[in-house]
């Protein structure tokens, strides 16, 4: 299987994605992590990434697609793949078909979790990272033993700056309002599934497993 994963973030791409490459057996990568193993071989293209990232700017798209580009070729995509949180716009979309094209593949399907904004903003805006150790708490989901104190080394918890509120609904709008193209791409090629995100992780993953037909 060929999968691509969508999701604001906050969905829990990550999680389900790590569990159906274990499952499936396949190589799975996040955008980000793509972006800086190619940064850490050292290549004349990390070198361009990594300018990008010291810069606090946006990788362009051209190099984000060579540096997936490179990625995929380096695997057996006749086996199976998944993309976490690519293609982000519909160029990346169509530039992915045409390499799939001509590696001699297609995508399988394309995997929207499907989270409403108020629990994105429950999940996230609930969480708190320990200053010393890094170690992530939610005060719904995961609380500390110990109010604001790290179970594990016992430095302070805080919240981060992108984990407030406001900052949780601008990301949010921002990425809907970026993706939805991206949806109805794959929505007119039929290789679209819409997941409901809500619920427990197995529920979620179980639901996924299904419209795939595992």
């Amino acid at each position: 299987m060929r999968l691509v994963f969508l999701g604001p973030p906050g969905a829990g791409k990550g999680t389900q994605v790590k569990m159906l490459s274990k499952e499936l057996g396949v190589p799975s990568i996040a955008t980000g992590d793509v972006l800086r193993l190619e940064v850490a071989s050292g290549s004349e293209l990390g070198k361009l990434v990594k300018g990008y990232m010291e810069r606090g700017e946006l990788v362009p798209d051209d190099v984000v697609i060579s540096v997936v580009e490179k990625w995929l070729k380096g695997i057996d995509v006749k086996k199976g793949f998944i993309l976490d949180g690519y293609p982000r716009n519909v160029r990346q979309a169509s530039e992915l078909d045409r390499m799939l094209r001509e590696l001699g593949v297609e995508l399988t399907a394309a995997i929207y979790l499907n989270v409403p904004e108020d629990e994105i903003v429950r999940r996230l805006s609930g969480r708190l990272t320990c200053r010393a150790c890094g170690a992530v708490y939610h005060v719904e989901f995961n609380p500390p033993k110990e109010d604001l104190k790290c179970d594990l080394c016992g430095g302070e918890l805080y919240q981060r700056e992108d984990d407030r509120e406001d900052v949780v609904r601008r990301r949010f709008k921002v990425y809907t309002e970026s993706t939805r193209p991206v949806l109805d791409y794959y929505r007119e090629k039929s290789k679209l599934l819409v997941i409901d995100g809500v619920g427990g992780i197995e529920e979620v993953y179980e639901r996924i497993k299904r419209a795939i037909g595992l």
